[in-house]
Protein backbone atom coordinates (compact mmCIF):
# COMPACT_ATOMS: atom_id res chain seq x y z
CA UNK A 1 0.00 0.00 0.00
CA UNK A 2 2.92 2.69 -0.33
CA UNK A 3 1.00 3.99 -3.83
CA UNK A 4 -1.69 5.20 -1.88
CA UNK A 5 0.23 6.43 1.15
CA UNK A 6 2.61 8.42 -1.53
CA UNK A 7 -0.47 9.63 -3.17
CA UNK A 8 -2.13 10.42 0.50
CA UNK A 9 1.63 12.24 1.37
CA UNK A 10 1.32 14.30 -1.87
CA UNK A 11 -1.78 15.62 -1.70
CA UNK A 12 -1.26 16.74 2.08
CA UNK A 13 1.76 18.19 1.75
CA UNK A 14 0.20 20.01 -1.67
CA UNK A 15 -2.31 21.63 0.97
CA UNK A 16 0.40 22.07 4.37
CA UNK A 17 3.68 23.17 2.30
CA UNK A 18 3.34 26.23 -0.11
CA UNK A 19 6.35 25.87 -2.22
CA UNK A 20 8.59 29.66 -1.82
CA UNK A 21 11.54 27.79 -3.15
CA UNK A 22 12.93 26.05 -0.63
CA UNK A 23 11.65 22.89 -1.32
CA UNK A 24 11.82 22.52 -4.91
CA UNK A 25 15.21 21.91 -7.31
CA UNK A 26 16.92 24.85 -8.14
CA UNK A 27 20.06 26.67 -7.94
CA UNK A 28 19.96 26.45 -4.24
CA UNK A 29 20.34 22.48 -4.42
CA UNK A 30 24.36 23.57 -5.79
CA UNK A 31 24.25 25.98 -2.27
CA UNK A 32 23.92 23.24 0.07
CA UNK A 33 19.77 22.87 -0.46
CA UNK A 34 20.44 19.14 -1.16
CA UNK A 35 16.77 17.91 0.34
CA UNK A 36 15.61 19.43 -2.44
CA UNK A 37 16.04 16.07 -4.48
CA UNK A 38 13.20 14.39 -1.77
CA UNK A 39 11.15 17.33 -1.27
CA UNK A 40 10.69 18.10 -5.00
CA UNK A 41 9.07 15.18 -5.58
CA UNK A 42 5.84 15.97 -3.33
CA UNK A 43 5.63 19.38 -4.13
CA UNK A 44 3.22 20.60 -7.14
CA UNK A 45 2.51 23.65 -9.02
CA UNK A 46 -1.28 24.00 -8.87
CA UNK A 47 -4.27 21.19 -8.41
CA UNK A 48 -4.45 20.14 -11.77
CA UNK A 49 -0.67 19.28 -11.85
CA UNK A 50 -1.20 17.54 -8.57
CA UNK A 51 -4.55 15.54 -9.92
CA UNK A 52 -2.50 14.46 -13.39
CA UNK A 53 0.42 12.98 -11.54
CA UNK A 54 -1.55 11.09 -8.69
CA UNK A 55 -3.51 9.10 -11.35
CA UNK A 56 -0.23 8.16 -13.44
CA UNK A 57 1.13 7.32 -10.10
CA UNK A 58 -2.30 5.12 -9.19
CA UNK A 59 -2.11 3.74 -12.77
CA UNK A 60 1.13 2.27 -12.56
CA UNK A 61 1.86 2.56 -8.69
CA UNK A 62 -0.70 -0.01 -8.67
CA UNK A 63 -0.08 -2.37 -11.34
CA UNK A 64 4.36 -2.61 -9.95
CA UNK A 65 3.26 -2.95 -6.56
CA UNK A 66 1.31 -5.41 -6.97
CA UNK A 67 3.90 -7.18 -8.99
CA UNK A 68 7.01 -6.03 -6.90
CA UNK A 69 5.74 -6.00 -3.69
CA UNK A 70 5.57 -3.04 -1.09
CA UNK A 71 9.26 -2.77 -0.38
CA UNK A 72 10.83 -3.34 -3.50
CA UNK A 73 8.15 -0.68 -5.33
CA UNK A 74 8.93 1.28 -2.11
CA UNK A 75 12.58 1.03 -3.12
CA UNK A 76 12.22 1.73 -6.99
CA UNK A 77 10.37 4.69 -6.63
CA UNK A 78 12.45 6.80 -4.03
CA UNK A 79 15.55 5.56 -5.52
CA UNK A 80 14.36 6.23 -9.11
CA UNK A 81 12.94 9.49 -7.93
CA UNK A 82 16.31 10.65 -6.04
CA UNK A 83 18.15 9.64 -9.38
CA UNK A 84 15.88 11.73 -11.30
CA UNK A 85 16.10 14.75 -9.24
CA UNK A 86 19.83 14.45 -8.90
CA UNK A 87 19.99 14.13 -12.76
CA UNK A 88 17.46 17.18 -13.38
CA UNK A 89 19.34 19.21 -10.51
CA UNK A 90 22.29 19.27 -12.81
CA UNK A 91 20.14 20.07 -15.86
CA UNK A 92 18.64 22.96 -14.20
CA UNK A 93 21.37 24.52 -12.71
CA UNK A 94 23.01 24.58 -16.17
CA UNK A 95 20.31 26.27 -17.87
CA UNK A 96 19.69 28.76 -15.18
CA UNK A 97 23.16 29.77 -15.79
CA UNK A 98 23.01 29.55 -19.48
CA UNK A 99 19.99 31.14 -19.46
CA UNK A 100 20.54 33.67 -16.86
CA UNK A 101 16.87 32.46 -15.73
CA UNK A 102 15.86 31.53 -12.15
CA UNK A 103 14.39 27.99 -12.52
CA UNK A 104 11.86 26.25 -9.96
CA UNK A 105 11.14 22.25 -10.60
CA UNK A 106 8.44 20.49 -8.81
CA UNK A 107 6.62 17.62 -8.90
CA UNK A 108 6.95 13.51 -8.66
CA UNK A 109 6.81 12.85 -12.83
CA UNK A 110 10.53 12.30 -12.83
CA UNK A 111 9.65 9.56 -10.29
CA UNK A 112 6.68 8.40 -12.16
CA UNK A 113 8.31 8.22 -15.17
CA UNK A 114 11.26 5.71 -13.71
CA UNK A 115 7.67 3.33 -13.12
CA UNK A 116 6.53 3.99 -16.36
CA UNK A 117 9.80 3.00 -17.51
CA UNK A 118 10.12 -0.10 -15.12
CA UNK A 119 6.85 -1.06 -16.90
CA UNK A 120 7.37 -0.61 -20.60
CA UNK A 121 10.44 -2.99 -19.69
CA UNK A 122 8.81 -5.31 -18.06
CA UNK A 123 5.69 -5.36 -20.91
CA UNK A 124 7.73 -4.93 -23.95
CA UNK A 125 4.86 -4.86 -25.92
CA UNK A 126 3.93 -1.33 -24.47
CA UNK A 127 7.51 0.10 -24.90
CA UNK A 128 6.65 1.85 -28.20
CA UNK A 129 2.89 3.40 -26.01
CA UNK A 130 4.74 4.43 -23.23
CA UNK A 131 7.43 6.25 -25.41
CA UNK A 132 5.09 8.21 -27.54
CA UNK A 133 2.89 8.85 -24.29
CA UNK A 134 6.07 9.96 -22.04
CA UNK A 135 6.95 12.20 -24.90
CA UNK A 136 3.65 13.44 -25.50
CA UNK A 137 3.03 14.50 -22.06
CA UNK A 138 6.96 16.12 -22.27
CA UNK A 139 6.60 17.95 -25.09
CA UNK A 140 3.10 19.17 -26.14
CA UNK A 141 2.57 20.64 -22.89
CA UNK A 142 5.61 23.28 -23.80
CA UNK A 143 4.12 24.02 -27.48
CA UNK A 144 0.58 25.01 -25.71
CA UNK A 145 2.54 27.61 -23.42
CA UNK A 146 2.40 25.39 -20.27
CA UNK A 147 5.92 25.44 -18.46
CA UNK A 148 7.19 21.58 -18.30
CA UNK A 149 9.95 19.75 -16.80
CA UNK A 150 10.61 17.91 -20.23
CA UNK A 151 13.90 16.57 -19.14
CA UNK A 152 12.66 15.05 -15.68
CA UNK A 153 9.82 13.20 -17.49
CA UNK A 154 12.88 11.82 -19.99
CA UNK A 155 15.63 11.24 -17.32
CA UNK A 156 12.87 9.15 -14.87
CA UNK A 157 11.60 6.88 -18.29
CA UNK A 158 15.32 6.11 -19.10
CA UNK A 159 16.38 5.46 -15.52
CA UNK A 160 13.28 3.22 -15.14
CA UNK A 161 13.77 1.54 -17.85
CA UNK A 162 17.82 0.98 -16.79
CA UNK A 163 16.75 -0.19 -13.83
CA UNK A 164 14.75 -2.84 -15.01
CA UNK A 165 17.22 -3.74 -17.56
CA UNK A 166 19.99 -4.18 -14.93
CA UNK A 167 17.40 -6.23 -12.78
CA UNK A 168 18.29 -4.37 -9.77
CA UNK A 169 15.10 -4.50 -8.06
CA UNK A 170 13.81 -8.04 -9.50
Amino acid sequence: MFCIALIISNCILYFLIPDNGLYSINVFFMQGAYWQIISSMFMHANLTHLALNMIVLYQFGYILEKHLGSIKFAILYMFGGILTSLLSAFYVYYDSIKNQAFINLVGASGAICVLIGFYAYADRKSLLGLVVAVLIMSFVPIFMGVNVAWYAHIFGFICGYLIARLRVFV
